[in-house]
């Protein structure tokens, strides 16, 4: 595996990703994988939970109404808290991208970092970061091929951006209340809902889960409650607003 950084360019020309897409190239990953057993109800509630409370469509109703569909399902609160801090990771889709393309923007135009480089060997302090956190696990190969260079780029860029990635990433995974075959389905799902769509995560998430022994079945049920969650709204203030020089009594 080459560890430098990949070059995005700066500027990409491609066909949108719709819902449709994500299934077609879904399928495609599926070739030959045994139909398995479907989603168990506690599963399916979580899952639903998941694509509700996730960034792109958070969604406060169905967030409240998928908690308690969870829980009468037999799930234990700190399970359903497990999967709110699961997909609130969706926040590090801004570091991937943004990271990789900023980069790209200072490659092209020349322009160094004042506290690195973009490329060439790191310095002590980054080499050592990279050893302790991500050393030789092998899920950062695979993370490696669908997000090509954005470990790297994080840490030449910011060092204390890059901790704090393995930092909050690891977290539902130390608590380890639900099941890690259902937390891979529970983050492909929210990478493939109608208002998100991100295909590396969801090529990751997949790609994992099977690898933890889940079938085919499962993954395209998963991909139904994407599918289905709602658009987002919105979310209201906790109080009315006032109007514009009027008062707050």
């Amino acid at each position: 595996m080459n560890d430098g950084p990949a070059h995005v360019t700066a500027s990409t020309t491609r066909s949108e990703i719709t819902v449709e897409a994500v299934r077609r190239e879904a399928l495609g990953l599926l070739d030959g994988v045994p139909d398995g057993d479907w989603l168990d109800p506690c599963d399916a509630a979580l899952i639903g939970l998941a694509v509700r409370a996730a960034v792109p469509t958070l969604d406060p109703d169905g967030i409240e109404e998928y908690t308690r569909r969870a829980l009468d399902a037999g799930a234990t609160p700190e399970q359903v808290h497990e999967i709110v801090t699961v997909v609130s990771g969706l926040g590090v889709h801004s570091l991937m991208e943004g990271s990789r393309r900023v980069a790209a923007v200072l490659r092209a135009r020349g322009t160094e970092l004042s506290t690195g480089t973009l490329d060439g060997p790191l310095d002590e302090h980054r080499a050592a970061l990279r050893a302790r956190l991500r050393g030789d696990d092998p899920y950062w190969d695979a993370f490696e091929r669908e997000v090509p260079g954005f470990l790297d780029t994080l840490l030449r860029m910011s060092p204390e951006a890059y901790e704090a990635f393995f930092a909050y990433c690891a977290v539902p995974w130390r608590t380890g209340h639900v099941r890690g075959r259902v937390k891979e389905l529970i983050s492909m799902a929210a990478d493939a809902t109608p208002t998100h769509r991100y295909l590396p995560g969801m090529r990751l998430h997949l790609t994992n889960a099977l690898r933890l022994g889940v079938g085919r079945r499962a993954v395209l049920e998963t991909l139904d409650i994407a599918a289905a969650a709602p658009e987002h709204r919105g979310v209201p203030a906790a109080s009315p607003s006032t109007g514009p020089g009027e008062a707050t009594r």
